[in-house]
Order: C-alpha cells, then sequence, then structure tokens
C-alpha cells in the first residue's frame, strides 16, 4: 500500500462530496479532523467517518476539538455540554485532577460511539492574566502543577478508552499576547523561566503520543515561529523530550505567512510529522498533501505506535452517572445539568 501523506485535512461539509472521494482517494492523506459544519446527527457523523475511511481504504485516525465551553464541536441536544475547561479547574480545586477524568470519560465515549478516534486536547498551556481571551479559559491551570495534574487525568482518561489525545500547543503558549488565529505571537520571556514554567508541563507529559505544536515566536530561542522553526522542534524533541508524533496546529491560521503549500514544506523541512491543514478549498488540500510528501520514517513509526493506542475495549458507562459525579465535583450538587437532552 502507498505511504500515506503526512497531512491532517478535513472536509467541507456534512458528507463527502464525489470530488472529495476522489481526491482523498489518491492522495492518501493519514488523517483527518471534523469540525461543527461536518457535524448533525449521530448517524450522519457515524456515516460520514465511514465514507473518509472508505475513501483512503484504512481504518485512518479522525481528530475533532472537543474541550468544552467555545471549542466543542459536538453539543446538545445530541451531545454533553461542558464549561470551559479553566471554569471547571477553579470550581474543582482540589478534586480537578478527577473533575477532568470524568470529563474526559464522557468525551472518549460519546467519539467512540461515532467513530471519532482522538481529539485536540487537553490544552496544556498555563494561563496567566495577560494571555489572550482566545485561549486563556481554555486551559487546564494557573501554574505548572495544576495543568501537570489536570492534563494527566485527562490524557490517561482518553487513552484507557481508546481514544488519542493531542496534547497542545507545544511548547506552552500561555504567555501569547495575541489571538494565532489572527496574527503571530511573539515572547521574549528568557529560556530558563520558559524550561522551568511554560515547556514544564510538556516536559510531565512528553509520554502522550501526539502532541501539536504552537504558532508562537520565542525571541530568545529563534525568530522563527515554533511550527517551521528546526530550534524549536529539538526544544520539543530533546529539551522536552517529546518522543511522540508531532503535528502542527491549522497551518491555515494567519500566524504564519506564505502560501499553504510553502507552510506544509516548511513545516515538515523544521521536523514536523504531519501538517494539519484546515478550512481550505479542495484544490488546496490538494496542493498540501503534495506539499508534504509521504509518511515515512521514524515519522512514520510514531504514528503507527500512537494507532496501536486505540485498540482497547468498550466502555460500558453511564453517561448521566458520571455527569452526576462531576457536577459533585464541581459544585455540591448531585442534580446533573449537562448530559446530553437525547440520545
Amino acid at each position: 500500500m502507498t505511504a500515506p501523506a503526512a497531512v491532517i485535512i478535513d472536509a467541507e461539509g456534512p458528507r463527502l462530496t464525489r470530488a472529495e472521494m476522489r481526491a482523498f482517494s489518491q492522495l492518501n492523506p493519514w488523517g483527518f479532523i471534523l469540525f461543527a459544519r461536518n457535524i448533525e446527527t449521530p448517524d450522519q457523523t457515524r456515516a460520514l467517518c465511514d465514507e473518509l475511511r472508505d475513501a483512503v481504504g484504512r481504518d485512518a485516525l479522525i481528530t475533532i476539538d472537543q474541550e468544552g465551553g467555545r471549542v466543542q464541536r459536538l453539543r446538545a441536544p445530541h451531545w454533553s455540554e461542558f464549561n470551559p475547561p479553566l471554569q471547571d479547574a477553579v470550581a474543582a480545586g482540589a478534586n480537578a485532577p478527577r473533575a477532568f477524568a470524568l470529563r474526559y470519560q464522557i468525551i472518549a465515549a460519546e467519539l467512540r460511539d461515532l467513530g471519532i478516534d482522538s481529539t485536540c486536547a487537553p490544552t496544556c498551556d498555563i494561563t496567566r492574566d495577560t494571555t489572550h481571551p482566545f485561549l486563556a479559559n481554555r486551559c487546564l491551570g494557573q501554574s505548572a502543577d495544576q495543568v501537570i495534574a489536570n492534563a494527566r487525568a485527562s490524557i490517561d482518561a482518553l487513552l484507557n478508552a481508546g481514544v488519542l489525545p493531542v496534547m497542545k500547543h507545544m511548547p506552552g503558549h500561555g504567555l501569547a499576547q495575541v489571538d494565532s488565529h489572527h496574527g503571530l505571537p511573539c515572547v521574549d520571556a528568557p529560556v530558563c523561566d520558559l524550561m522551568a514554567q511554560d515547556f514544564a508541563p510538556f516536559r510531565a507529559l512528553a509520554d502522550c503520543p501526539i502532541g501539536m505544536t504552537a504558532h508562537i515566536v520565542f525571541d530568545q530561542i529563534d525568530p522563527v515561529p515554533a511550527t517551521l522553526s528546526p530550534k524549536m522542534v529539538s526544544v520539543i524533541r530533546q529539551d522536552i523530550g517529546f518522543n511522540g508524533l508531532l503535528t502542527t496546529d491549522d497551518l491555515s491560521m494567519k500566524a504564519l505567512s506564505g502560501t499553504a503549500a510553502e507552510k506544509t514544506a516548511a513545516a515538515r523541512a523544521a521536523g514536523c510529522d504531519i501538517a494539519m491543514y484546515c478550512n481550505a478549498d479542495l484544490d488546496t488540500r490538494i496542493a498540501v498533501c503534495e506539499a508534504a510528501g509521504p509518511l515515512g520514517g521514524a515519522s512514520l513509526e510514531r504514528a503507527q505506535s500512537a494507532l496501536s493506542l486505540r485498540d482497547r475495549p468498550r466502555q460500558s458507562l453511564d453517561i448521566r452517572a458520571l455527569h452526576t459525579q462531576l457536577e459533585t465535583l464541581l459544585t455540591g450538587d448531585e442534580h446533573g445539568r449537562s448530559g446530553p437532552k437525547s440520545v
């Protein structure tokens, strides 16, 4: 079989077009990511996942952003709703790791029911008063220790259910005061401070199977954005010790300049295993697959190692009971508030 293209890309709508089916069959992207526009009902979402895998002829990874708060693609009435992560981290206090374990048990069960086997979470950045609002309440804590404890519980809950976590944004996005969807954040903190704080959660969680890069410049290390910087990828690999599969954040974000093909080639040349490109027309997605090239060597080994962790038996869970436990941890109120309204 031809090696897959080293990309994660998306689909236009709730079902594949004929043109997408042909293109995906020829290009063989390694994985796919779903957005709200791809989600209507459980049966439709399952059918779309089947179409994506049928197009490439294998059990390709399908991921999604399911964090809570603003960033959750699966929503009521069919799926559970969650508070922003930081809100629950604060509310649960010392019980926060247990709260995040429950959150991601629920999320994992709902994802696996649809055929989705990954989520781009947890967000392992440390939030500050100065962190840009696009990111601030998506974080799991206000210190390295809080983030590490809450993220570890999240990662373990996902992996125990056979759902692959994608921790983000490596090597740390919490000092950013610019939204990387619209501009390029630059951080001038000393390297020793970065290693002690922002990089610390990723070092403690370096055994996570997949990590996502940040579109951010660390002036004291390299003027090139981390996603496109061989120096920063070396920091991730050597100083942080991450040996898992490294994917970029969405390369279509405005933080990065250049054409889609140029950004894809630069990210791969920098050492990223996978280029993620979203919200583009089909011609652009084709160009991205061609620019990324095939997945091979150590990158292919890391990808195969990650995929092997999906093979976990399906758990039979009482989702409403888990919501009640979560609600009790957050408020002391045993009447759950965020379970799905219908299934």
